[in-house]
Order: structure tokens, then C-alpha cells, then sequence
């Protein structure tokens, strides 16, 4: 008797570290049950330490890659991490469109640990006109006071969430990690499609590794969409498996700055 996979596919960037974008999508897409393939849109040079250099995927090359996949196999999610340009932000959005994709997760990577924005004004509207398209984005503080234009605390995370839904037309998983002020993680749901919103609780953990915890969160919620998991439940999930690799690998040591998650720690 013939079964199939539920596959989900990945569309970011190559971290050859290997704790971030593609390599990381792979490992939560893998861990929480999903086939995961992937569409490349840059490649970076880059460790534990930082990024030292970073080379952008022809854009032909990117709808080349989405083309052939898409001609062969059925994915039941896919996950969006940084598109770097607006034009491969277009590409990607009229090859979606084109084949009528759904079930898409945007992991929204606008604004660089150090505080530095990655987008140019261009793009930033760009993906700001690209979100409406996309059944959930999960931006964290920073990214979300981008897109909002306001600062966001933890007393409005809630009125933010939903600012940010009814402003983009979609659901919105406003993360909280920036906002360390208890023992608590506090992430906030805003579905747009019930304007109800969830707010999700784990315990924070203390640890350096955190490197890739966006990329695996948004892969892990893609993939439990794709196994049939509604909304609430597939955030919840997501938010529980990425809190439980983020302990599993709080004292693991590999390289000299922040580390990975432990991705198969279930």
C-alpha cells in the first residue's frame, strides 16, 4: 500500500554554520515529522560567531528552483525566511501565487541581532505588500515595532499582535524573546481569520544558544499546518517543541560564539 509524505518546503538562505535558515529549516521540518525540501535564496558565509560574507541567489535561479519542485511535488506547508531584495521578494510572491500555493508561514527577517536593518526601504514595502498573501508571519519585537511603527512592550503585545493582523490582513505570532523580563516566555496569537487571540507560555532559558531559534520555529509551525494541526494548536506545538530544543542544547558546546538549538531532542 502506497503512503505519502507530508512535505513542506523551506524557501531562505544557506547558513553554512549550519544552526540557521536552510540547514535549521531542514532539521525542525525533519524532527517534527515533515519532508522537507528547500528553495536556496542566498548563500552565507558564516559561523557561530557572525556572517562574513553573503552571496544573493540569481533571482532566475530562485523561480527556477520553485518551478521545478513545484511541477513535481505537493507540499502541504511552506515556510518563508529572509528574502533579501525586492525583487526576489516579487519572484517568490508571483511563483506562489502562480501555482496557488497555500499554507504559507513568513518568518519576517528584517533587522540583524546587532539592531542593523537587512532590507532597504525598498524591499521593507515590499514584503510589507507581500504579507497579506501569507497565512502567518511570526515576527519578533523588533521586526514587529518595524512593521507597526511603534515600540511594543509586554502590556501591549496583545493590541500590537492585533494591530499588526488587521493592518497586513493576516494571522501574526508576535515572539516575546526580546522582552526576557520574568522567568516566563510570553508569545502572543493573533488569528486573523477568528480575531481571537492565544497567548502562549513557556519557561525561559537561560543559555548563549540561540542561534536559528526564528528559522526553527517558523519551519516547526509549518510543519504541524502541513499534518493537519489547526492554527492554535500548530503554534502551540511549534512554541513547545522550539522552548524544549532550546534546553536540550543549553549546554551544548560546539564553536566559539551562539550556539545551535538541539533540533531532534523529542
Amino acid at each position: 500500500m502506497s503512503t505519502s509524505y507530508t512535505c513542506v518546503l523551506t524557501i531562505a538562505g544557506s547558513d553554512s554554520g549550519g544552526g540557521a535558515g536552510i540547514q535549521a529549516d531542514i532539521k525542525s521540518i525533519s524532527a517534527n515529522g515533515g519532508y522537507a525540501a528547500s528553495v536556496i535564496t542566498a548563500s552565507t558565509a558564516q559561523n557561530t560567531q557572525g556572517v562574513t560574507d553573503i552571496h544573493a541567489i540569481p533571482v532566475p535561479h530562485i523561480i527556477a528552483q520553485m518551478k521545478a519542485i513545484f511541477d513535481d511535488i505537493s507540499f502541504s506547508a511552506v515556510k518563508i525566511g529572509m528574502l533579501h531584495s525586492s525583487e526576489v521578494i516579487e519572484a517568490v510572491k508571483e511563483t506562489l501565487s502562480e501555482y496557488k500555493i497555500k499554507n504559507i508561514v513568513f518568518d519576517p527577517v528584517m533587522i540583524a541581532t546587532s539592531g542593523d536593518k537587512l532590507l532597504n526601504e525598498n524591499a521593507v514595502e515590499s514584503l510589507k505588500e507581500f504579507l497579506p498573501s501569507v497565512m502567518l508571519i511570526t515576527p519578533n519585537i523588533p521586526e514587529a515595532e518595524l512593521l507597526a511603527g511603534h515600540s511594543i512592550e509586554i502590556e501591549n503585545m496583545q493590541e500590537s499582535a492585533k494591530e499588526l493582523g488587521e493592518l497586513y490582513h493576516t494571522s501574526v505570532l508576535l515572539k516575546g524573546g526580546h522582552l526576557k523580563l520574568s522567568d516566563t516566555m510570553t508569545d502572543v496569537l493573533y488569528n486573523y481569520e477568528s480575531k481571537k487571540i492565544t497567548i502562549i507560555h513557556n519557561k525561559t532559558v537561560e543559555t548563549k544558544n540561540t542561534h536559528g531559534t526564528g528559522c526553527s520555529l517558523s519551519s516547526s509551525i509549518a510543519t504541524y499546518i502541513g499534518l493537519g494541526f489547526c492554527l492554535e494548536e500548530a503554534c502551540v506545538k511549534g512554541c513547545e517543541y522550539l522552548n524544549s530544543a532550546i534546553d536540550a542544547g543549553k549546554d551544548k558546546v560546539i564553536g566559539k560564539g551562539h550556539g545551535p538549538v538541539n533540533h531532534f531532542s523529542l
